[in-house]
């Protein structure tokens, strides 16, 4: 009888549209990207809240928490193998789990960002093929129908469709994905890019922000970055990806990385400004962090004053040996982390609110 009446008493939550053929919601959310800048930055981890160094499946739990008594204000997950069906992602994590923590992660107030390393349909074949006329675009299709379905069953149990910032076709300079310029041209990657959305439109997605994200470059060229571009009325944010590379005491190398990302912010601060979109750092990191004090010589000083909306760091992979990208208790660099965490322009999970909700402001730490 008292399941019946939780039942009964359940109402669903109001989730009007906004004028954008968005949810009210992910339009606030979008506001509020642009206007954090002005504060500081939102501080995120890659499956921050699904494993650690040493531990899984706790969703109370992250090694950021650990090591300062707070949880990351954007957490992200990757939704690679949805696209075919799979029951696991890319990193064997069922997306039943995945689904659970994007809703964990919207009712603590944070923000949620997805990536989408997509299986390669063309194995064999041409790019082409995927293409409207192509002899795999049917099924193709049928695998952003995947996607789709997965952003629409991201709803809390009162009706709430949860916003998310949606990272597809990013780039890394690695010839890792089948969609990069060495492999992809650019009018294949733009036309990726535009039937990715009008699929995403066909099935009703409504909560869905969109980041671009190609990969830094050693002079910061504008021309670069905006060579592949799919255009302002496809794309939120202006994000960037750059890893650190530095061997341990490789002071020349850590350096070049904070001169490097100091340049490109500089780039995407001006594009950011011309239209009128915010800017982030969409992937960044220094696997096995091997410097005391990387976190606020290296990261915070790259960053400086950038206008960034929020900053992504990658994984801690509990299954692979050396490679975590925050720090956990004994990790050289956790000291200089909490110093990190304690700046004013770093805002965790306390330090925010409201960002879904319409021209609410941000806490900053004071």
């Amino acid at each position: 009888m008292a399941c019946l009446l939780w039942s009964c008493g359940k109402k669903k939550a109001d989730d009007p549209m906004g004028d954008n053929g968005r949810t009210q919601r992910t339009e606030n959310l979008l506001y509020h990207l642009k206007e954090i800048s002005s504060k500081g930055y939102l501080f995120g981890q890659q499956d921050a809240t699904l494993y650690g160094e040493g531990w899984a499946d706790d969703s109370a739990r992250s090694d950021i928490k650990t090591i300062c008594g707070d949880m990351p204000s954007l957490v992200g997950f990757e939704i690679g193998g949805i696209e075919t069906g799979d029951s696991l992602n890319i990193y064997s994590t069922p997306f039943n789990l995945i689904r659970k923590e994007i809703i964990n992660q919207y009712d603590r107030a944070g923000v949620v960002t997805l990536s989408w390393q997509c299986k390669n349909p063309v194995r064999g074949g041409s790019i082409n093929d995927i293409m409207e006329g192509g002899s795999k675009h049917e099924a193709f299709l049928g695998w952003l129908d995947k996607v789709a379905d997965f952003m629409n069953s991201l709803e809390t149990p009162y009706g709430v469709k949860v916003p998310v910032i949606f990272r597809p076709w990013q780039e890394n300079g690695e010839n890792r994905f089948w969609w990069e310029d060495s492999v992809c041209t650019k009018e294949q990657y733009l036309a990726l890019w535009q039937m990715t959305q009008e699929r995403m439109k066909e099935n009703d997605v409504v909560n869905v922000l969109y980041a671009y994200s190609p990969l830094a470059t050693e002079d910061a060229s504008e021309s670069h970055y905006t060579a592949r571009y799919p255009g302002d009325e496809l794309i939120d944010i202006l994000g960037i990806n750059y890893y650190c590379h530095a061997e341990e005491g490789d002071t020349t190398a850590l350096a070049t990385f904070t001169k490097t990302l100091d340049k490109n912010l500089r780039m995407l601060t001006k594009l950011g400004k011309k239209a009128g979109k915010p800017i982030a750092i969409t992937e960044t990191g220094y696997r096995s962090i091997k410097s005391d004090n990387w976190w606020t010589e290296n990261l915070s000083k790259a960053i400086g004053k950038h206008p960034i909306s929020y900053v992504m760091l990658w994984r801690n992979g509990h299954e692979l040996a050396n490679h975590y990208y925050v720090p956990f208790p004994g990790q050289r660099s956790t000291e200089d982390f909490v110093k990190f965490y304690n700046e004013p322009r770093t805002l965790f999970l306390h330090d925010i609110n409201g960002m879904y909700l319409e021209k609410k402001e941000s806490k900053s730490k004071e």
